[in-house]
């Protein structure tokens, strides 16, 4: 609305130096030029607040050109200094588009100009027209760069909703990714052992307390889903480390895994409870390990296998998430094979110089 206003103004301005330029004493010829010069400047001077501050920098530069081309057309043609006054409107365009140091410098230059041409043309200075190209270059300058400003403004809260939905996604992703991919691996392993006891030994009472893990597991899962979609949810290492043994277990493979959590920073639990969970599961998924261990420290934790660790050796979504995860309490996540069979997984959190440090790699100095 403020555009419109001062592009409008400029419109009837100059519409009215057009008539005092048709009912003066120039040739017909050059009266015809000086016009449609002027005409032009109106159609600049109603499209450059609009497109001006969508160029790019040369772009810029090149409609401020243009406009104080235009503008200063009917003063050098006529020679009239006057009419220079008209120029308050290429310049405060300048002032919207152009970094204000260059915008400042072409004003002055071009007051300076006008006092000179007067006093060398006329003997004196018309005081009111210089102040008139100040103080409406001044005014409609103002007027565009808040309007330039305000769009710019505009456009960063839009991109803020975009970044602020895009992330809510990705937690949303994440969090399924480690929920669903957890319970559903152990599930995956549970059903096949019910298979394998129905199949093998026919013990009933077994395999029913089996699929009764699985019932629990499975309302668990749900609980979890629902919470993590209202960003409810949060996950516990002893809670973790009890899953993961129940699952090690279904999946036979023997779980070395600490009796306790005290060790661990409060404020690292949570974020190593989802370290253990992805650890475990892709042991569960990708390895023929036979035996999984679990240490921890004030502000690491290292799960490790001795199987081929097929398919991790990459990292997938998961460990992807892990590592932003970690990012997120300006932690690291470590994950490679290890020499002679197995793989490690290593989360270490910011830690203090004088906590314990993790266990180093085999054969490490």
């Amino acid at each position: 609305m403020a555009v419109a206003t001062a592009t409008a103004l400029a419109s009837l301005t100059l519409i009215a130096r057009a008539r005092d330029i048709a009912h003066g004493t120039a040739p017909p010829l050059l009266t015809s030029l000086t016009l449609g010069l002027l005409a032009c400047y109106v159609v600049g001077c109603v499209l450059a607040p609009w497109y001006g501050p969508v160029a790019l920098h040369r772009g810029r530069v090149a409609v401020v050109a243009v406009m104080f081309l235009l503008g200063a057309a009917p003063a050098v043609l006529l020679a009239s200094p006057s009419y220079l006054t008209d120029l308050t409107f290429a310049l405060s365009i300048g002032l919207m588009l152009l970094p204000l140091r260059h915008a400042l410098l072409l004003g002055l230059a071009t007051v300076l100009g006008q006092i000179v041409w007067m006093r060398l043309a006329r003997g004196e200075v018309a005081w009111a027209q210089v102040a008139v190209l100040v103080g409406v270059t001044a005014a409609l300058g103002t007027v565009f760069a808040l309007s330039f400003t305000v769009g710019h403004l505009r456009a960063a809260r839009e991109q803020i909703k975009r970044l602020a939905v895009n992330q809510e996604r990705e937690r949303v992703a994440r969090d399924m990714h480690d929920v669903l991919g957890h319970s559903l691996s152990t599930m995956t392993v549970k059903l096949g052992l019910t298979r394998r006891i129905l199949e093998s030994s026919r013990d009933v009472a077994l395999a029913v307390g089996q699929v009764t893990e699985l019932e629990n597991m499975a309302r668990t899962a749900l609980s979890d889903v629902r919470a993590t979609i209202s960003d409810y949810r949060t996950l516990s290492l002893d809670s973790e480390l009890a899953g993961a043994r129940v699952a090690l277990r279904a999946g036979g493979i023997r779980a070395d895994l600490p009796a306790a959590t005290d060790a661990v920073r409060a404020d690292l639990r949570e974020v190593f409870g989802y370290v253990v969970r992805e650890a475990v599961t892709n042991v569960l998924r990708h390895s023929d390990a036979e035996l999984c261990t679990v240490r921890l420290g004030p502000d690491w934790v290292e799960v490790t296998d001795n199987g081929s660790s097929t398919g991790v050796a990459s990292a997938g979504n998961g460990l992807t998430g892990l590592a932003e995860r970690l990012a997120a309490v300006s932690g690291t996540l470590e994950h490679r094979s290890v020499p002679g069979g197995g793989f490690r997984v290593l989360a270490r959190g910011p830690a203090p110089a004088t906590d314990l440090a993790p266990p180093q790699e085999a054969g490490s100095a």
